[in-house]
């Protein structure tokens, strides 16, 4: 799936308003049938931003939480802000955040880079 351009958006729906068939129109401008009939049925062409949800833990709070306890497993980290486990690593990779495998020894589990 591509994004196609306001202005391609205007001259598709241009050709089809002075008499062009739907059909031709997406052979000539190269898109599928589907996007010249939803162009069409919009009045507003513009690009629209992707989706932007807020995240769902403090960063702050993630921080504060692996310095003070920094041998706690990734499945107990997680558990602890009601996220799953994938969740909870991508926030400590977010954050900059590495697993060490020096933690059997006795050594910190998570640096910071």
């Amino acid at each position: 799936m591509s994004i196609c351009s306001e202005d391609l958006r205007q001259r598709v729906r241009k050709y089809v308003g002075s008499g062009g068939s739907i059909s031709e129109a997406a052979k000539i401008y190269g898109v599928s049938r589907k996007s010249v009939y939803n162009w069409l049925s919009n009045t507003d062409l513009a690009l629209k931003s992707g989706r932007k949800l807020p995240l769902k833990v403090n960063n702050d709070a993630v921080v504060a939480h692996v310095n003070k306890y920094p041998d706690m497993i990734l499945r107990e980290r997680a558990a602890v802000f009601n996220l799953s486990i994938n969740g909870m690593w991508v926030a400590l990779c977010r954050l900059g955040f590495r697993k060490k495998n020096d933690a059997l020894q006795g050594k910190k589990l998570y640096t910071q880079d």
